[in-house]
């Protein structure tokens, strides 16, 4: 039975828990987001931080945040490199990647992209398509990251998808037989381009999941499109990728749990619909209440927050949930949906957070998971402004902010 060190190390320091999603544990949850509006601790959430210096006038970078010493001394003896590297290289040697390219050499923070995550849409289309490219090209430009960390994800093959969506749907949307009304759901005319664009984009968050396993901590520079229900597409979601990726790792020998953490202003509805019944998988969802989708499903735990919250309540909120449900499920696996439309500037978000909020809050949830020994895959989720620039420098916070995980964490 194949074991990452994340697994192994987080297996000597907890003792095994029953897998599944209890009664008694939904109850808790269900009593914690019941109190937490009043509960919330309203200290700033970051006041251990210092030296904290984000987005430039320009927008062109973020630079380093200097924190938590005794945390990256604890994770540098918990992770020596010299472990690291030999199991690494054990692992690599017989893992099987759900990639066209591999990156066994670089020693950087992997980032899976691919140049078909893009498609030709009609022209003044609402969905920011241009943005996927951009994320990329600015995490180069601003020396973020090199090429030479850059995983390249395979298509996700018909198979692969069906353990989420049905064979009826995949065969109707591959093959174009989506009716007037299923696109206007959706928000995208059909095309055979947007289809392998989805297949690609799915294809990304199935190998960071997949490299995480292996690394700790991985990025796509897609993803999240936690709108798809398994038997249709709705809010610019096609295939839902999260729910493909935890699927996919849940069905090899070892079962593993997987906690899907969306920050996405908008619901996970198709995420947390799929995985209603499922034990294996915890839902958790921070949005906006007013906003879309207006008919909301449950997930395992949700916190629906008021419209206008600014950065350091919402800080607070993630923080008085995260741990919490960390310790209690114990996942394998976290998948983090770091969509940016609670930003301020964001059309369709409705919160008021900034880009040092955005940075914080991605900061805080990967550390506070990676501390765990609990390998972490982010995918970018939503983000909508007619600005392509500014919107794709937006979405590159969560990879900047992983980087200084990965760095300060010795990884």
């Amino acid at each position: 039975m194949r074991r990452t060190l994340y697994q192994l190390s987080y297996q000597t320091i907890h003792t095994p828990v029953a897998k599944e999603k209890s009664d008694t544990f939904k109850m808790a949850a269900s009593e914690r987001k019941k109190h937490s509006h009043t509960s919330v601790n309203k200290q700033d959430t970051f006041s251990t931080f210092h030296n904290i210096k984000l987005l430039d006038t320009d927008h062109s970078t973020v630079l380093s945040v200097s924190c938590w010493d005794s945390f990256s001394s604890c994770m540098k003896q918990m992770f020596s490199r010299r472990a690291r590297r030999l199991l690494g290289a054990a692992l690599t040697s017989c893992r099987c990647f759900h990639a066209e390219l591999v990156r066994h050499d670089s020693s950087g923070l992997p980032i899976i992209h691919h140049s078909r995550y893009v498609c030709e849409l009609p022209a003044n289309h609402r969905f920011p398509m241009g943005k996927f490219p951009r994320v990329l090209h600015f995490l180069i430009k601003d020396q973020v990251i090199t090429d030479k960390q850059v995983w390249v994800p395979e298509i996700a093959s018909k198979d692969l998808l069906s353990c989420v969506h049905t064979d009826e749907y995949l065969n109707n949307f591959i093959s174009g037989k989506i009716n007037e009304q299923e696109q206007r759901r959706t928000g995208f005319p059909w095309s055979e381009g947007i289809v392998r664009r989805c297949r690609y984009e799915t294809g990304g968050t199935v190998l960071a999941a997949e490299v995480a396993l292996q690394r700790g901590l991985a990025c796509s520079t897609a993803g999240g499109t936690h709108h798809a229900f398994p038997s249709f597409g709705s809010g610019f979601c096609l295939l839902n990728d999260l729910a493909v990726a935890a699927k996919h790792l849940m069905s090899s020998s070892t079962k593993r749990k997987v906690l899907i953490v969306d920050l996405d202003v908008h619901q996970g509805d198709g995420t947390a619909f799929i995985f209603k019944e499922e034990p294996c998988v915890f839902t958790f969802s921070v949005h906006c209440g007013k906003n879309f989708p207006v008919r909301k499903q449950q997930s395992d735990l949700d916190v629906s927050v008021e419209d206008g919250l600014e950065d350091k309540e919402y800080l607070s909120t993630v923080e008085s949930h995260l741990p919490w449900l960390l310790d209690t499920f114990r996942p394998d696996l976290v998948l983090y949906d770091a969509g940016v439309d609670p930003h301020r500037e964001d059309e369709l978000g409705r919160l008021r957070l900034t880009d040092q909020g955005l940075y914080q809050r991605d900061l805080y949830v990967m550390k506070t998971v990676v501390s765990r020994g609990v390998p972490v895959a982010a995918v970018i989720g939503g983000g909508y402004s007619k600005d392509i620039d500014k919107l794709a420098l937006r979405h590159s916070i969560v990879h900047r902010a992983a980087t200084q995980v990965w760095r300060e964490c010795g990884m």
